[in-house]
């Protein structure tokens, strides 16, 4: 029987666990774990809590949110309140950078002046040679072209400011688009520009127009959002019958040990995937299959709670302006002091040096807040990835409460609590969270230590010789090696506490030492239930895939009206999107599966050493496996009392 099959097991693992009369599933009266660890968790969110007010207090996000001109000046903000888009006076040289990424960390500073207008430009134009004489306010002042940098005097040539870039030498019809004025026309109604040939293929780029583009972007998902949410809904209804294929594998290991079971072994593996996987169990227990909604939210909170933080940290202290032109080399520019400090809006520096501006280069380093600063993001990264596996570790947890209520349940389903997801949930946060959050700071200290070397890795790239790369894969091998297997070994140790309610280290060597003595099993359900789950998201994916392609593309013939194909400019749009989302969703569904599957392992584990189907010791688990696996209760209890 199960229960000497345990006591034959080696005890290096452990003994086997001894029959309980008073056990009935997850216990109820337990006392709070890991206070210590609980303590300092809560003790970290509340300085979580002050950084994130301190980076507030101290940030200026305004360099993200609105778009800045080349004297640091914000457009739509102060001064220039009345100006809330950036023009660009020559957006080619943007484009043409050849340092187009340290551009866009300086705040999407590129080498051309950039000004602010109340408006973008509706029609094109360039200065003409008869306007190269006359002054700025008779070209453009007068014209109601404000396009000029602030402070160029009315009395200055229209050509010393075209020589100091103070001044465009064209407009483009333009159309806003994130604060910022873009070309959209065709480049046959463009003016010829100067140093630019019509035929360049990034002018003819260009003339795509961005607003263009996203107008039928915008256009494409108006059209084709309801068959957007059709599939998604499809693949929230697709996985279902793909859960009575999912296999158990504890039914499946014992197709390995039971005799039956080695020469028949696809009915064996079949039937199990039907009797002790989770289709009875998710669908008596519905309310699990949208558990992952919340976690979504919670780590959706979580990330975004640390994207602001960084980005106020980021943008603390007081902005810096420098002088500088871009052609330092120039004769007439080694007078300017370049990179010295200058005040943005004094009157431009009346200098011979073509392009001297003066430019926002950054925010000071002095000051407390920018003396911590490096320790405080350090900090925001640790609460980041802590928060993030304390949300998964609670919903691993919480799920595993339910799912155990539901296999320790004598008589399914009258045995099984009225609402056992809601219980587990506060069960968990109640007496729980301490062990959750020690678990979940053992993984995040092995991931910063995968980042750490990650960072180190990609410094060292260009000098590291043939030995040091070979001993740099193999520490990130072991540390790759290292993060799974504590990921294996807190999934099985919240389970232990779901059901026990033991602190995280008792909990992880029971369920250690419960796997170690049923290797077998383990390995088969290891490998190949994480197999299967994954061939049923690609399957759901795949699905939802193949029929939005041939659906958007309309090579579903006589479908009707109420079912006919949108016209799109970019059917890939609505493809691409369609399957992002199934993904999203088959992951959510199927990680409830798994969790089901650990859980009522471990469950079924735990049956066989307890229990020996006898009167006083009847077996747990449903009369179809104790069929299959050729063991029976000598008598169904009646009257067993609930927990």
């Amino acid at each position: 029987m199960g229960g000497k099959q345990g006591m034959d097991v080696d005890e290096t693992y452990g003994k086997a666990v001894k029959y309980d009369p008073s056990f009935r599933g997850p216990i109820k009266n337990r006392v709070c774990t890991d206070v210590i660890c609980c303590v300092l968790f809560l003790l970290f969110i509340l300085g979580y809590i002050v950084v994130g007010i301190v980076a507030w207090v101290y940030g200026d996000p305004r360099q993200v949110l609105y778009p800045r001109n080349s004297t640091g000046a914000y457009c739509g903000l102060g001064a220039n309140k009345d100006k809330p888009y950036l023009l660009y006076f020559n957006i080619f040289s943007c484009i043409l950078d050849a340092n187009i990424i340290m551009v866009a960390a300086q705040g999407l500073q590129c080498s051309t002046p950039q000004v602010c207008v109340s408006s973008c430009p509706e029609a094109p134009w360039t200065v003409s040679n008869s306007e190269l004489s006359q002054t700025v306010g008779e070209v453009f002042y007068t014209a109601g072209r404000d396009v000029c940098l602030p402070g160029v005097p009315w009395s200055m040539p229209v050509h010393q400011s075209l020589g100091q870039e103070l001044c465009p030498r064209f407009l483009l019809p333009s159309t806003p688009a994130l604060g910022r004025c873009l070309p959209w026309l065709n480049s046959s109604a463009w003016p010829e520009l100067p140093g630019i040939s019509s035929n360049n293929t990034i002018y003819q780029g260009i003339s795509l127009g961005a607003h263009d583009i996203s107008a039928k972007i915008f256009e494409d998902f108006a059209q084709s959002w309801s068959w957007i949410l059709v599939g998604a809904r499809r693949a929230g209804v697709w996985h279902l019958p793909l859960l009575e294929r999912v296999p158990s594998a504890a039914g499946r290991s014992k197709c390995f040990h039971h005799p039956a079971g080695l020469h028949h072994q696809p009915q064996c593996l079949r039937q199990r995937s039907r009797d002790l996987v989770g289709s009875q169990a998710v669908g008596l227990m519905m309310s699990t299959m949208f558990y992952p909604l919340i976690t979504f939210v919670l780590l959706f909170i979580c990330i975004a709670y640390w994207a602001m933080i960084a980005l106020y940290l980021a943008t603390s202290g007081q902005p810096q302006y420098v002088f500088w032109a871009p052609n330092v080399s120039l004769a007439s520019c080694e007078t300017v002091p370049m990179n010295a400090s200058c005040d943005p809006m004094a009157q431009p520096m009346n200098s011979s040096c073509p392009g001297l501006m003066c430019v926002f280069q950054g925010y000071l380093s002095t000051g407390l807040v920018q003396h911590f600063l490096f320790n405080l993001q350090i900090y925001a990264i640790l609460g980041l990835f802590w928060t993030l596996n304390w949300v998964l570790a609670l919903g691993q947890c919480v799920l595993a409460g339910a799912f155990a209520s539901f296999y320790w349940a004598f008589h399914k389903p009258q045995d099984i609590p009225t609402f056992p997801l809601s219980a587990a949930f506060f069960r968990t946060l109640h007496y729980h969270t301490g062990s959750l959050a020690f678990g979940a700071l053992i993984l995040t200290l092995v991931q910063i230590a995968r980042v750490i070397l990650e960072y180190v890795d990609h410094k060292l790239r260009g000098a590291q010789n043939p030995i040091a790369r070979c001993i740099m894969c193999c520490f990130k091998c072991c540390l790759w090696c290292l993060e799974k297997f504590i990921k294996f070994l807190n999934r099985n140790a919240y389970i232990m506490i779901a059901i026990y309610g033991k602190n995280f280290c008792v909990s992880a060597k029971n369920a250690f030492m419960l796997l170690m003595r049923n290797i077998v099993r383990v390995v088969v359900l290891d490998k190949v239930t994480d197999l299967l789950l994954l061939f049923g998201k690609l399957l759901v994916v795949g699905s939802v895939g193949v029929l939005s392609f041939f659906f958007f593309t309309g090579r579903i013939p006589a479908l009707g009206k109420d079912f006919e194909n949108p016209h799109l400019n970019y059917y890939w749009l609505p493809i691409m999107t369609s399957i992002i989302g199934a993904y999203v969703i088959a992951s959510g569904f199927f990680s409830v599966f798994g969790m089901c599957v650990d859980t009522l392992f471990l469950c079924f584990l735990e049956d066989l050493e307890r229990n020996d189907g006898s009167l006083d010791r009847p077996y747990y688990m449903s009369k179809a496996l104790l069929k299959i696996l050729g063991k029976k209760n000598d008598a169904s209890p009646r009257n067993r009392r609930k927990k």
